[in-house]
């Protein structure tokens, strides 16, 4: 089964339906590409992945061996290159609410930082610079 339909709506904007749950993200062109900046742009939404991915695989891994990262918070910046036009970079800066982490824990946190499966898909090229703040 297909994990999602993409309709092109005009205006360079596209709905995505997650055929599963039914659920809908809507994208459009970011403002340098002559877009409106309405909704995420798909290469927001690549970006926004990562954090998504790692969070998501830190949350499995803190379940698993009975800590918390609830609260955790990531700040995503997406930067562009052209020629062609990629992304060149992601920052992601993850802050986690003050749980007195042990050092276990928190080398768990940075091995999924940078082992989750979006982290593990993206191109070597492409920068993917995080950070832990504890």
């Amino acid at each position: 089964m297909a994990t999602s339909e993409v309709i092109y709506t005009g205006d360079l904007r596209c709905k995505s339906t997650h055929l599963y749950s039914g659920t809908d993200i809507f994208t459009d062109a970011p403002l340098d590409n002559q877009g409106q900046a309405a909704y995420f742009s798909p290469t927001d939404l690549m970006a926004t992945s990562l954090a998504n991915c790692m969070l998501t695989i830190m949350g499995i891994a803190a379940r698993t061996h009975q800590f918390s990262i609830d609260g955790t918070r990531a700040e995503v910046t997406k930067i562009m290159a052209s020629d062609p036009r990629r992304i060149a970079e992601v920052k992601i800066e993850l802050y986690f609410p003050p749980n007195n982490y042990s050092e276990k824990e928190k080398k768990i946190i940075d091995h999924i930082a940078h082992t989750c499966p979006v982290a593990l898909s993206l191109h070597p090229d492409l920068k993917q610079n995080i950070t832990l703040h504890f």
